[in-house]
């Protein structure tokens, strides 16, 4: 199932995606009584468990396989309706946790670092993307005047928890998580020689933090959907053309490794999100170096969730 937060009504209202339409739960209730218990806000949906997405499955199939005239019913009290560019919100407006993970992939290493080391550090690094830089997918980055020129891309494959998570082991991971979404690490790189130079990581990642700095979206894939989250292929392209490409097979760490990591420190709650890190490709670590200019749209395409995409502005001065 690949669940949705829509921008109707305000904002923050659960919705399911299907096909190329869009199941409003907060209208659906009119016709459908078994949505009268669906949560509005995402994090207390996903809380519901197992038992709830069965209900939501059961949801799903009952309208799938409703007669004509019940969609039309759907269709008439506009709880179902065509899916538009405007539509979504991102998926979690405000998850209590974004943690993003660094140095993720193989592949990236070697641009950025130019090492085949097993493992460039003891243990998984990660940071904090802090709320206020969330937007939703089709919503514009816009490029900062302080450091307009050098913002980069960084497509990344990320878990979203369904259950609390804390001080679990690498077996329990995957019974706390809900499903999978795609997070932008957009980064403004104007910094990233001195922290080369100096080690010191701090304007590194406040470079993430900006407003509109971490598009999420555009749905959540429950994770019945992706069995297996060391197989899942991303794509990240500007302007059509694909600057990243990448397999979860070439993660440093596996996916149920940062989560038990992770969750030592860290707990997690439903809604949350744990991003597995980007792969090669960031305009940073090409020659010459790529950045993102006004015009632009940036996507970021993971096998089994969709299309996460943005379009590059300029600041309004």
């Amino acid at each position: 199932m690949k669940l949705v937060t829509l921008k109707a009504h305000g904002g923050g209202q659960t919705g399911l995606l299907i096909g190329d339409e869009v199941l409003d739960f907060s209208v659906a209730q009119r016709v459908l009584p078994l949505a009268h218990w669906i949560p509005a806000a995402m994090p207390a949906l996903l809380a519901a468990g197992p038992e709830g997405l069965d209900l939501l499955r059961h949801l799903l199939d009952r309208v799938l396989r409703s007669r004509e005239d019940e969609a039309a019913r759907l269709r008439e009290c506009g709880a179902l309706s065509a899916l538009t560019p405007s539509s979504l919100a991102a998926p979690v407006p405000r998850p209590g946790i974004v943690l993003s993970h660094g140095r993720a992939y193989f592949s990236h290493l070697r641009e950025m670092q130019g090492t085949d080391r097993p493992k460039p550090t003891a243990e998984p690094t990660a940071f904090m993307k802090n709320a206020n830089a969330i937007i939703g997918p089709n919503e514009s980055i816009v490029l900062p005047p302080q450091c307009a020129d050098m913002v980069d891309f960084e497509g990344e494959f990320s878990v979203v928890f369904g259950a609390p998570c804390h001080n679990v082991s690498e077996s329990e991971a995957l019974e706390r998580v809900a499903g999978y979404t795609i997070i932008n690490d957009v980064s403004a790189r104007n910094w990233v020689e001195n922290f080369e130079q100096t080690g010191d990581p701090d304007l590194n990642r406040m470079g993430k933090q900006l407003p509109g700095f971490c598009p999420i979206g555009p749905v959540i894939v429950t994770k019945d959907e992706i069995p297996d989250p060391q197989d899942v292929t991303l794509t990240t392209t500007l302007n059509g053309k694909v600057m990243q490409q990448a397999h979860t097979s070439d993660l440093i760490w596996r996916i149920t490794e940062l989560i038990a990591y992770f969750s030592r420190w860290y707990p997690f709650r439903p809604g949350d999100i744990l991003t597995s890190g980007s792969p090669a490709g960031v305009g940073y670590g090409r020659n010459p170096k790529v950045f993102m200019q006004p015009g632009d749209v940036v996507a970021v395409t993971v096998q089994g969730v969709g299309t996460l995409s943005n379009p590059i502005v300029a600041t309004a001065l």
